[in-house]
């Protein structure tokens, strides 16, 4: 039997009747079952009771009692801080005087004025005409201070302003209101169709708070442009005021080698867009793509050998093609481009004397992005390959051997083979494998050794073995390797985490200003200074791009905490690794 409702009785009333009235049926008991407890939960009901509510609200078709209620609290603090208030009075004069509150005013005045921006301009008198040429839009946005975040080119053939790409996260994406191929006609009613690009940014950057375009949209509404979200690490650093290629340096977003990007769009093939991961800027810049950069590198590596330096032709991958304008106030403040420019100075400094000289990477990879994702050790899992690379004089061994001392349990290194004869104090398997001169070389042949040497007519090296020993037992293994021996290691079976040891050795005096005058008066670095410096710059140069830490080494034990402090962090943390270790 149906309950017997009235007008009045609310929805939450006929829910709670209808319950009452559910009684479980033999053969729906399920059901009835089930209705019941969807009838009877809480946060339904609470639902219907505020529906009911704004129902009567709604009938009474309530007025605000004035307009302007901020005023009116103005005017009450005024008095109030004009007498000397005591109790209720002084309650009153703070709670008045608390910005959420001053803010809920300020909300209620809006609604009560009806205040609502944007309000839409009156459609010009004369767009007859207009709408009979082609269909015009007219958009109004509200931009308040930022950029518009679209980029416009003339046209060559028709010399329309033609809309070139649109950034993501900026204000025109935002809208959905604008898309790429739109033809620009007016903004805030200035006729832009025979000005330069230029003038129309400067336009454009002008306008505060709100825009008004009129429009002519593409033929096809673009589908809203399919959205990427791949994370890379960048392997090169980047600067879009060096380069010529670029369709529009102020969009264009620097970033320095290692910076993690999110790449949002892949929709153009030379020109990504991008944002820095931790960046507070909502808009995207652009980015040259992996197949672009990579294209151009190979390209100036083939040019580098033939071109002169009189030849007065461009390079094919450094000059523009369309020129693209925006009003984007660019990515660049001081001290960023600061540190680029350092940086550049660094890479190109001398290689190293012949020490080095055979081991320059070959063939030399073309460094540009590499996709990464954030991954985080599971327990159980085996831990991670601890690897600790240095210039000349970063006496990594002492390093490695003080941080297992202090935590055997935790911690172990890969212990190295040679072919010398044990010493009285020498224990098999502790400080080395001790092995005959044909095992070694027998395992030379295997390729069990990730790097080897000799020294004094003996041989040395560590096998990938010890490695995976150590790991075995649960440890967290450190080795310490020549560069080149990385490219061995950086695989999903070691996952390793690479820390640069270098030494702090500054240029020059220390804390010397950096004057053109300062060289004169610093001391001039010894010849081992000399060699460690040169030999820093050359692992920073050749292989910067691979690794996560660097330790400038002062003092063993100023260095030792820091390493700790790395390696406590590397189990609890997540850090960025290559796609492929996980995948």
């Amino acid at each position: 039997s149906m309950p017997v409702l009235s007008e009045d009785s609310g929805l939450h009333e006929t829910l709670a009747l209808l319950t009452s009235q559910l009684r479980p049926d033999s053969n729906h008991k399920e059901e009835m079952g089930f209705l019941r407890d969807v009838f009877s939960e809480k946060s339904l009901s609470y639902l219907m009771k505020i529906h009911e509510k704004l129902r009567y609200y709604e009938r009474q078709s309530p007025t605000p009692v004035l307009h302007s209620a901020t005023a009116l609290a103005e005017d009450v603090i005024e008095e109030l801080q004009a007498a000397s208030v005591h109790g209720d009075e002084r309650e009153l004069l703070q709670l008045l005087s608390t910005p959420h509150l001053r803010a809920v005013l300020m909300v209620h005045d809006t609604v009560a004025q009806k205040n609502f921006d944007p309000v839409l301009p009156p459609l010009p008198e004369n767009i007859e005409e207009d709408f009979n040429e082609e269909s015009v839009k007219i958009v109004r946005l509200v931009k308040n201070k930022e950029p518009l975040g679209a980029t416009i080119r003339r046209d060559e053939h028709s010399g329309a302003v033609i809309v070139a790409r649109i950034m993501r996260g900026g204000a025109a994406d935002r809208s959905g209101l604008v898309h790429v191929g739109d033809e620009l006609r007016e903004v805030n009613g200035i006729v832009v169709l025979h000005k330069r690009p230029d003038e129309i940014s400067q336009i454009l950057a002008q306008s505060q708070g709100s825009i008004t375009l009129k429009i002519i949209p593409a033929i096809k509404e673009e589908d809203r442009l399919k959205d990427s979200k791949v994370f890379m690490r960048a392997l090169f650093h980047y600067n879009p005021k060096e380069d010529k290629a670029i369709p529009c340096q102020e969009a264009g977003l620097p970033f320095q080698r290692r910076h993690i990007l999110e790449v949002v769009s892949q929709d153009d093939p030379t020109w990504w867009q991008a944002k820095r991961v931790g960046d507070t800027n909502l808009r995207a810049g652009l980015i040259p793509s992996k197949q672009f950069q990579e294209r151009r590198l190979t390209y100036r590596r083939a040019m580098g050998t033939l071109q002169s330096p009189r030849s007065t032709k461009k390079p094919l991958y450094d000059q523009s093609c369309d020129k693209e304008n925006c009003d984007c106030e660019g990515y660049f403040n001081g001290h960023y481009i600061a540190g680029l420019r350092r940086s550049f100075r660094l890479s190109r400094k001398e290689r190293p004397s012949s020490q080095n000289e055979g081991k320059v990477p070959e063939p030399p990879e073309l460094l540009t992005y590499e996709e990464v994702t954030k991954y985080q050790p599971q327990p159980g899992e085996r831990h991670r390959l601890v690897v600790l690379i240095g210039s000349v004089g970063a006496r990594l061994n002492e390093l490695k051997q003080k941080v297992v001392a202090e935590n055997p349990q935790q911690y172990g290194v890969a212990v190295p083979h040679t072919t010398r004869t044990r010493k009285s104090h020498e224990k098999e398997g502790v400080e080395y494998n001790f092995v005959s001169k044909q095992a070694f070389e027998a395992d030379l042949h295997h390729n069990k050794f990730l790097e080897h040497g000799e020294y004094k007519e003996n041989l040395y090296g560590t096998s990938l073995e010890a490695i995976q020993s150590v790991m075995a037992q649960n440890k967290v293994c450190l080795v310490d390797v020549e560069p080149e021996a990385l490219k061995q290691l950086r695989t999903p079976e070691f996952k390793p985490y690479i820390i640069f040891v270098k030494p702090c050795i500054q240029e020059g005096k220390r804390n010397s200003p950096m004057s053109p005058t300062s060289e004169e008066t610093s001391s001039p670095l010894s010849e081992e200074q000399q060699e460690m410096l040169s030999s820093a710059a050359f692992i920073d140069q050749h292989y910067g791009h691979v690794v996560d830490a660097v330790l400038v080494k002062e003092d063993l034990q100023s260095t030792y905490s820091e390493l700790k402090g790395i390696l406590e962090k590397l189990s609890k943390d997540s850090h960025w690794v290559p796609v492929s270790w996980v995948r």
